[in-house]
């Protein structure tokens, strides 16, 4: 009789355990324990870290409500162990079963990276890599190689046409050699059968309508103006007609607040020298824009070989067939700038 009773309180004791186990597990897996009752937020998960210091950052940061149930089934789970890097969205209520599933498998929401307004390519790392874990070294030198390797025919003075300007998503975690892979795959994309068409009836190759297209953009900040300027200097390609581009003269001086090109500065040996070197010179003098590559692409048909800023200063030029008219167009600006550098003047003598 009192070893059934005792086997009784067992029975007891060992169902109440049994419940009060199985009510813990359910608890742990599926009860809210991820920002309970608060917004979402973002949790970067930077290379090397620890399932220690990550456990800490959730604690200090509320965003674990009960760490032990967290922590112990991060353990059963091997996550203590497969820590990936990344940029994940913690969400309101999540439980520990849908986060350490979601961060054992390196589920992460992807970022956007926006480049533009590069000038050289040493100034695309700071733009490229700022909402990535990439480091601006790690991409230059990831960079470097691949000029180095690739069967592209890209080199230090052409890779910048490589990179499209634009807004794309990636992961946070993305590497170097994939995020050029990337860029790599866009530029293809972007090269389409139509836009590869295109450049070939020009008999220029994608990486020549980049450097012709760098020139149209540093020529005028009038979009609507490019496809004119891109017909203009697609005739003096066609005749072989010295480009004669400031801006060229400016990438070849070194010197970018260069304002107004004089005729010493036509004198640089570089082949970035328009007028001294009939062609297209070796490379692009910026990044240009999806807008002005499909306006060579899509240039002007006309009989224009020069032009000159209009008189009006309104950023937009006057065009010309022959010389003649364009020396007096020329006259017509010099003129109007000097006006206005009178009027500047007179202005200052008041002030003062």
């Amino acid at each position: 009789m009192k070893r059934k009773k005792i086997f009784v309180v067992f029975l007891l004791l060992f169902s109440i355990l049994l419940t009060s186990f199985g009510f813990w597990t359910y608890q742990m897996l599926y009860s809210p324990n991820i920002l309970v009752d608060r917004e979402d937020r973002t949790l970067i998960v930077p290379r090397g870290e620890t399932f220690k210091s990550l456990q800490s950052r959730l604690y200090d940061a509320n965003i674990v409500n009960d760490m032990v149930s967290f922590s112990f089934l991060a353990k059963l789970m091997n996550y203590d162990e497969q820590v990936k890097p990344g940029r994940y969205v913690m969400e309101a209520n999540m439980t520990n079963l849908q986060a350490i599933r979601m961060l054992r498998a390196g589920k992460q929401e992807p970022v956007n990276i926006t480049f533009n307004n590069v000038r050289l390519i040493s100034d695309l790392a700071p733009k490229i890599t700022a909402n990535i874990l990439l480091t601006e070294d790690e991409f230059n030198d990831a960079l470097n190689a691949y000029v180095a390797n690739n069967d592209e025919g890209f080199n230090h003075e052409s890779i910048i046409g490589m990179f499209i300007p634009n807004t794309y998503e990636v992961y946070f975690d993305i590497t170097a050699d994939g995020l050029i892979e990337r860029m790599n795959r866009e530029y293809h994309n972007f090269w389409n059968e139509e836009r590869l068409a295109k450049a070939d009836s020009l008999g220029l190759t994608p990486a020549e309508v980049s450097v012709l297209a760098s020139i149209v953009q540093a020529e005028s900040i009038k979009p609507d103006e490019s496809p004119v300027i891109a017909g203009l200097y697609i005739n003096r390609l066609k005749r072989n007609i010295a480009l004669q581009a400031d801006p060229t003269l400016v990438f070849a001086s070194g010197d970018f607040t260069l304002k107004r090109v004089l005729n010493v500065h036509k004198e640089i040996d570089s082949p970035y020298n328009t007028y001294m070197y009939p062609g297209l010179p070796p490379g692009p003098i910026n990044m240009p824009t999806i807008r002005t590559l499909d306006a060579v692409l899509n240039y002007e048909d006309h009989s224009y070989l020069y032009m000159c800023a209009r008189e009006d200063f309104s950023g937009y030029h006057n065009f010309a067939t022959n010389l003649n008219q364009h020396l007096i167009n020329a006259q017509r600006y010099q003129r109007a700038l000097t006006i206005e550098q009178r009027k500047a003047r007179a202005q200052a003598a008041q002030t003062n």
